[in-house]
C-alpha cells in the first residue's frame, strides 16, 4: 500500500438490494476508516465515472460494496479497469458468471458440484403450466440476495405471479425444491472461514428471512459432522476457484442429511459487522477493520 490511503466506498446504486447496499457501503467506510483509510462514500448514480475521476487524491482503490444488478455483475467492475483503479471483489467475468445462474450452475457441475434440477423458461410458459414437478423454486436468471425468489408448493392454487407481472426479464428460472439444512461458507482468499448455518421459520430462506429483524439466525460454527463441515469448505473453495473469484465470496449450500448442493455464489456478499461473512470472519478470529482493510489490501483491476 502507497502513502495514499484514500479509499472511494461504492454503495447504494439501483438495483432492488440498494437499501442493503447503502447499510453495507456505511459500515464499510465506518471500518476502513477505525482502519486508517480515508474513505470517501460514494451513493452510486449513471454518473460514476466521473465521480471517480474528479476524487483528489485519486483513490488507491475502491471498496465495491454495491449489490445486486449493475454493481456485481461485471457492469461496475467494467467500468473500474477501464479506469484502472483497483477494486474489491471479483473481476468482471467472475461477477457476471456468478449472476447468471444457469451459466453458474453448468460450470459447477462440471467441476463436480451438485447442482439442483432446473428448468429455463418464459414468463409465459410459467403462466401455462408447471415446469417441474411441484414443489418447485422459480427465480430470475440474473439477480442477487433472493430477490424474487418464490416456492411453488403443492397445494397452491394460483399460478405464481398470476395476478401480477413479472419485473425480472423474459426468462424465468424454475429449480426444484430441495429440503434440508441451509449451509454457508465464506471464501477469503484461498481458503474457507467457517460454516454457518442459517435457521428460520419460514419456509426457505428468502428475501425477507435475510434481512428483516428476526427473520433468521444464524449458528456458527454449524452443528454438522467435521467430515461434512471440511467438504462443504472444499466445495465452497472449487466453486470460487471455478467461476474465477477473487477477494472473498460467500457459497450457499443446501445438505440433506447426505448430499450437498450448492445453490449459488455470491461475489459481493452483505458487510455490515453482523453478515454472514464478517461474522465467520470473527469467529476466525478476523475483526471487521482487519477484513475490510484486507480486502483493500488485495484489491485488483483486471488491464
Amino acid at each position: 500500500m502507497s502513502e495514499n490511503r484514500h479509499v472511494a466506498v461504492l454503495m447504494g446504486g439501483w438495483s432492488a438490494e440498494r437499501e442493503v447496499s447503502l447499510v453495507s457501503g456505511a459500515a464499510v467506510t465506518r471500518a476502513l476508516q477505525k482502519a486508517g483509510y480515508q474513505a470517501t462514500p460514494i451513493d452510486v448514480q449513471r454518473d460514476m465515472g466521473s465521480w471517480l475521476t474528479r476524487l483528489f487524491p485519486r483513490p488507491v482503490a475502491v471498496f465495491n460494496a454495491l449489490h445486486g444488478r449493475f454493481g456485481e455483475d461485471g457492469c461496475v467492475q467494467g467500468l473500474l479497469d477501464i479506469l484502472a483503479i483497483p477494486y474489491t471483489h471479483s473481476g468482471l467475468l467472475a461477477s457476471a458468471l456468478a449472476m447468471d445462474k444457469p451459466m453458474s450452475k453448468r460450470l459447477f457441475a462440471a467441476a463436480g458440484i451438485r447442482v439442483a434440477t432446473d428448468k429455463m423458461v418464459t414468463y409465459a410458459e410459467l403462466q401455462a403450466g408447471d415446469p417441474l414437478p411441484r414443489p418447485y423454486v422459480i427465480k430470475p436468471a440474473n439477480e442477487g440476495s433472493s430477490v424474487g425468489v418464490h416456492m411453488v408448493r403443492e397445494q397452491d392454487n394460483e399460478r405464481p405471479f398470476e395476478h401480477e407481472s413479472w419485473p425480472y426479464g423474459e426468462k424465468v428460472m424454475a429449480e426444484a425444491y430441495l429440503p434440508g439444512r441451509e449451509l454457508t461458507v465464506a471464501v477469503m482468499g484461498d481458503r474457507a472461514l467457517g460454516v454457518t448455518e442459517i435457521m428460520t421459520e419460514r419456509e426457505f430462506y428468502d428475501y425477507d428471512a435475510k434481512y428483516a429483524k428476526g427473520g433468521s439466525r444464524h449458528v456458527i460454527p454449524a452443528d454438522i459432522d467435521p467430515a461434512v463441515a471440511e467438504e462443504v469448505m472444499r466445495l465452497a473453495v472449487l466453486a470460487h476457484d471455478t467461476l474465477g473469484c477473487r477477494g472473498v465470496s460467500r457459497a450457499d449450500f443446501r445438505f440433506d442429511g447426505t448430499n450437498l448442493t450448492i445453490l449459488e455464489v455470491n461475489t459481493q456478499p452483505g458487510m455490515t459487522p453482523t453478515s454472514l461473512v464478517p461474522e465467520q470472519a470473527a469467529h476466525a478470529g478476523i475483526s471487521f477493520p482487519e477484513l475490510v482493510r484486507w480486502m483493500v489490501e488485495h484489491a485488483e483491476y483486471d488491464g
